[in-house]
């Protein structure tokens, strides 16, 4: 007997065991169920033969990968009835978020058997009929939000058996009645506005702002104190009569009281203003936030004409309410608006630019960012989704946690800085050339990226260089100024015209190369700090004096086997920024250019030790024809 075999066989039915234990298959099941039966708009990754727990969007199992604990699909175009006995099978289930949805119908009755739920969320949809009468059921909930919905009735009484229970939201519905009498300590939030109540406000939730209970038919929040009844009420004294000294004291006590009294009533005041800001138990970090939340019921996402708009492909789970409420972080700002990095309820991190002096109106806005959402390219970063609204015009692209090439050149070069060695610099240049040679093809070869720059080019997962922030130059006034560091990277023309078009791309990239190669930014400024000096007019003045190893970054110079290369790439850069348009190379070409620079050097070897500073070699000059080209002041 093959006892070899015989392990082998044991061992790999362990391991298929072991990893069909580790996929929750029935609760994979439910999800196929409920997707499978109900109408949506936006493409969901689910499939039987993937990880659930790992690929799916949206779902988040425990630590074993043995349940799904949380499922969260805001905004993914749910229409209908949500398909009975589906996500009732999740009895594990501990977050439930189908918001900013359309659903439709009552509340599902088999909910009943989610009884490990803690947050449930189901606001801006269109449930209708009556509230679950026994919450009992629901013993662990912490988080309810069943606002923007069409629930009727009044509220059942079995909430306060709810003794986790934090936020409480129902708002904008069309509930009645009397409001029941919730003794419950552990609520925080609470926001009942904008319903059909009547009737006083219970004396246990009077300590929550007027606002919560605002939009009711409800009489006074809370009853005066009763009036003594005359025979308790204190006699008057007879000759009462005080002194001077008296009387002045009293009057200097009383207004030192009046102001405590005014100085704790805008405490208060200004606390429960605070607190009432505050939905869903989502309270945003001490960060800068994206963009302030409009009024109750207004928000973009709930508006068929102002949503936040994905494209095809797209696996991101999130709605514009996500990204009004997530904490922002400053990444930019530049020609265009700020762009900022936001972090997501789920963990989701993008990058977000928020547009100014947009000029064009919402159909041409569309149609430009279908075109730049349409281009697929691993060169040129995707376009996920945009919002346009009146006031407010957003971008959402992916983050590049590594940054920026104009972080990576220019942040932070100190003692502990990381140098940008030679084999990155040459692959950010290959992979921004076929990105930006990619979009000149696009739209019958007429496309224009109009604004490249180091800051708006990013490593892929390969680690080539990546194009950002395509198409906006169209969009935005041409009269309106660049920033300084954006003007280093305009072609003459643009500079005089204010006309964008590929040949002024392929001059922006030879800026870039230029950079690449010394290390210095597109404007600097002199060593007085009265003047301006544009890297190009430099690199030729130094080129032409046949300085060449002045020109490299010192940073570069310290690898051995790289000068002809670094000599060749400052040759194209040179081409690329020609003064005469005519004279500048395509972008295809380029390309070309810049990928037979390995080639033609392929049998050196890349060290990625430094040399000493001994062994430095002095350059070879540049071949006459380029050391002489002209360049333009800019």
């Amino acid at each position: 007997m093959d006892f070899k075999f015989i392990f082998s066989a044991v061992f790999l039915s362990s391991i298929i065991f072991w990893v069909v234990r580790t996929e929750p298959v029935e609760d994979k099941q439910a999800l196929l169920d409920f997707i499978n039966n109900v109408h949506h708009s936006r493409t969901l990754n689910w499939d039987e033969r993937t990880s659930a727990c790992s690929f799916w969007v949206g779902v988040t199992c425990n630590h074993d990968n043995s349940r799904i604990i949380a499922v969260r699909l805001p905004g993914f175009g749910f229409r209908g009835s949500i398909p009975s006995n589906t996500l009732s099978r999740l009895s594990s289930l501990q977050i439930l978020s189908l918001r900013s949805n359309t659903f439709t119908g009552p509340f599902p009755s088999d909910f009943s058997k989610l009884g490990n739920l803690t947050w449930l969320y189901l606001q801006s949809n269109k449930f209708q009929g009556p509230l679950p009468q026994d919450f009992s059921v629901w013993k662990n909930l912490s988080v309810i939000n069943f606002s923007n919905n069409g629930f009727s009735g009044s509220i059942p009484s079995s909430i306060s058996n709810l003794t986790h229970l934090t936020a409480l939201n129902l708002a904008n519905n069309s509930l009645s009645g009397d409001i029941p009498d919730l003794n419950m300590p552990s609520l925080q939030l609470l926001d009942l506005s904008n319903n059909n109540f009547s009737g006083k406000v219970p004396q246990s939730l009077t300590r929550f702002p007027s606002s919560a209970f605002s939009g009711n038919d409800l009489s006074a929040e809370v009853s005066p104190p009763p009036v003594l009844p005359p025979s308790e009420q204190p006699k008057k004294k007879t000759n009462s009569k005080l002194s001077e000294p008296a009387i002045l004291g009293i009057i200097i006590g009383g207004s030192t009281l009046g102001f405590i009294l005014i100085a704790v009533v805008l405490i208060l005041y200004y606390s429960k203003k605070d607190r009432d800001n505050v939905e869903d138990n989502e309270r945003p970090s001490k960060k800068e936030v994206l963009t302030k939340k409009g009024k109750k019921g207004s928000s973009g996402s709930h508006d068929g004409d102002n949503r936040l708009v994905f494209f095809s492909g797209c696996i991101l789970a999130f709605d514009l309410e996500d990204l009004l409420r997530a904490s922002a972080e400053v990444l930019g700002k530049g020609t265009y608006g700020t762009t900022y990095k936001a972090a997501l309820e789920d963990a989701t991190t993008v990058a977000v630019k928020r547009l100014k002096e947009i000029t064009v109106g919402k159909r041409e806005f569309e149609l430009q960012m279908e075109t730049v959402g349409s281009i697929s390219h691993e060169n040129v970063a995707p376009l996920r989704a945009y919002y346009y609204s009146k006031d407010e015009k957003l971008m959402v692209y992916d983050y590049y946690v590594q940054g920026s090439v104009s972080q990576m050149l220019h942040g932070n070069r100190g003692e502990k800085h990381t140098a940008l060695d030679w084999e990155s610099r040459l692959r950010i240049a290959i992979g921004a050339a076929r990105g930006i040679a990619h979009i000149h093809t696009e739209s019958g070869g007429k496309l224009v990226h109009g604004n490249i720059k180091a800051s708006n080019i990013f490593f892929n997962s390969q680690e080539y260089g990546c194009v950002s922030d395509l198409g906006l130059a169209t969009l935005v006034s041409p009269i309106a100024p660049p920033v300084i560091r954006t003007a280093g990277y305009r072609a003459p023309e643009v500079t005089e015209t204010r006309k964008i078009s590929q040949a002024s791309d392929v001059y922006s990239y030879g800026v870039l190369l230029l950079e690449l190669l010394t290390g210095k930014s597109p404007i600097n400024a002199a060593a007085g700090g009265n003047e301006v000096v544009h890297l190009v007019r430099w690199v030729n003045s130094v080129v032409r004096e046949e300085w060449t190893a002045e020109v490299f970054d010192v940073e570069l110079l310290r690898y051995p086997n790289i000068e002809e290369e670094m000599v060749e790439m400052l040759r194209i850069g040179m081409t690329c920024v020609a003064r005469m348009t005519e004279q500048r190379p395509k972008m295809m070409e380029v390309v070309k250019m810049v990928e037979d620079i390995r080639r033609g050097h392929k049998g050196d070897q890349l060290s990625s030790e430094p040399r000493t500073q001994e062994s430095t070699p002095a350059l070879t000059p540049l071949p006459t024809e380029i050391a002489s080209t002209s360049f333009p002041p800019q």
